[in-house]
């Protein structure tokens, strides 16, 4: 079935709620009138649900859908433009960066993908803290994930849960834990890295460039943003009448 943006965008909010009240799928399914299951199905997105149960699932959580429209793409723009305004130190803030890097402790890695773009100034969203791991570490990786109460990403049902968390093991490297979702890029050997600094802090981070040659998602987030600086700075440039006037009113000044 072709993939809907509106069924995903549900599922993405509906999945973000029901996260931000510390909820079950069966504890809204039982809130709701409804199945697990169905909650199930609605947080995967692979289908446009029914408007009365899409109420029904949002009302158990206290909320009302709202309908708008907007030009294609704009909520990117917008959000990005949102970034650009905001310090990175509030960015990092946000992802509790931070908080995971002292909880990740000694298993060798370097921040990565959107997560090193954002350290490095880029405006790009960041769903999850993206790192790079070598292969030879991944059994130390494994036993960070177990103890954080980690689960992987389940492609097949679109939810955390219900695979082994092993790196070996087939499947997406995505995992949620304790202290958030991690993003996982296994190599061989870890890439050439730089040291950024915010506050009192370094990290050690992809450059921009290697992010650019091995993250598809990041990539194209960051070739959006050089489109937007490009279209605003050719924005600003004045047409040759506009600048001829105010030339003119600039020599009428006394």
């Amino acid at each position: 079935m072709p993939e809907s943006r509106l069924a995903s965008q549900i599922a993405a909010a509906l999945r973000r709620e029901r996260g931000s009240r510390l909820l079950t799928q069966q504890a809204v399914a039982e809130l709701a009138g409804t199945s697990q299951a169905a909650v199930a199905r609605v947080e995967r997105g692979d289908r446009i649900p029914s408007i009365p149960l899409v109420e029904r699932l949002f009302a158990a959580l206290g909320l009302q859908l709202a309908v708008g429209v907007e030009p294609l793409d704009s909520h990117l723009d917008a959000r990005m433009a949102e970034l650009a305004a905001r310090p990175v130190a509030d960015r990092i803030d946000d992802l509790r960066l931070d908080r995971f890097l002292d909880r990740l402790g000694d298993v060798p890695h370097l921040l990565a993908g959107s997560t090193a773009a954002l350290l490095q100034g880029a405006p790009v969203p960041v769903e999850a803290v993206e790192i790079a791991l070598r292969w030879r570490d991944s059994a130390r990786f494994t036993a960070w994930l177990e103890a954080a109460y980690g689960q992987r990403w389940n492609a097949r049902w679109e939810e955390f849960g219900g695979l082994r968390l092993e790196p070996e093991e087939p499947g997406e490297h995505r995992w949620r834990t304790r202290y958030g979702e991690i993003r996982a890029r296994l190599c061989d050997e870890l890439p050439e890295s730089i040291e950024v600094r915010h506050g009192d802090r370094s990290y050690r981070v992809v450059p921009l460039l290697q992010v650019e040659l091995t993250d598809p998602r990041a990539a194209d987030l960051l070739r959006r943003h050089r489109q937007r600086q490009a279209d605003g700075a050719a924005g600003d440039q004045p047409r040759d009448g506009q600048a001829t006037r105010r030339a003119e009113g600039a020599g009428s000044v006394r």
